[in-house]
């Protein structure tokens, strides 16, 4: 039976199955250099789109990568896994320690192209802030860099006359971050709540993540609310949906 179904999968599948099987048993290891197009077309007998699309198959699963000039290659990354009800636990912030130290472990991260301005709030963020549209907030955005490799895109949007004279309006916001800032001025959160989509990257996000071709990126908003339900901080995140993993550990 599994045999029928095989045969039954379009060529290009077939030979992407086969790549990932040998991947699996350790024939292609993290950093190896894949059969190129000419070595597919020559091995299985078709045509140079169909090895081309089994190599598509693996970079927009998160499997392989393709260097320009280069080949297609394993990826030699681990994928990231988002811890996302302990990172924002108030024992990580409230302590000093930052939302991320829940998910690297002893992995590097770097965080760069970090710019906080002040600009009118979005017509789709205003009102989930509890602001008119246009109305001042401090908008914060950088870029998340874990083991050499961009992994995340965030800008947060915050209500400018809330967070003025915080380290919230500083590049560097000091140990436990946004979070820790919020609670020492009255506005400690306690609720999230966190919206998940997925689509294709733009070209602006393409470049800044290092995206291979074909690779989805997921948006994760975030929504911060202090005592009686008001929001304190919208995030809009965009990850690199082959660098992560999403995990929600909860009770019954």
């Amino acid at each position: 039976m599994a045999s029928g179904n095989s045969e039954k999968q379009p060529k290009y599948q077939r030979i992407a199955n086969a790549l990932k099987a040998a991947i699996e048993s350790g024939e292609y290891r993290p950093g190896d250099r894949l059969p190129g197009e000419n070595d597919l077309m020559e091995t299985y007998g078709v045509a140079r789109m169909t090895a081309r699309q089994a190599l598509g198959v693996l970079q927009s699963e998160g499997i392989a990568e393709a260097r320009k000039g280069a080949g297609v290659f394993v990826r030699d990354f681990k994928p990231l896994r988002r811890r996302g009800i302990q990172r924002l636990a108030q024992e990580q912030w409230g302590s000093g320690r930052s939302i991320w130290s829940a998910d690297i472990e002893n992995r590097t991260l770097v965080v760069d192209q970090v710019a906080v301005t002040e600009e009118g709030a979005p017509e789709h963020v205003a009102p989930v802030l509890g602001v008119e549209p246009g109305e001042a907030t401090c908008v914060r955005s950088r870029r998340f860099v874990l083991d050499g490799k961009p992994v995340l895109l965030s800008t947060s949007y915050l209500p400018a006359q809330l967070v003025a004279g915080t380290r919230i309006t500083e590049e560097d916001t000091g140990p436990g971050g946004t979070y820790a800032r919020l609670a020492e001025i009255g506005a400690k959160p306690v609720h999230f709540r966190e919206e998940i989509r997925s689509r294709m990257p733009t070209a602006n996000e393409t470049a800044r993540l290092g995206l291979g071709a074909g690779t989805p990126v997921i948006l994760v908003c975030r929504t911060a609310f202090a005592e009686e339900g008001q929001a304190v901080e919208v995030n809009e995140m965009t990850l690199d949906a082959a660098s992560y993993v999403l995990e929600y550990d909860f009770d019954a």
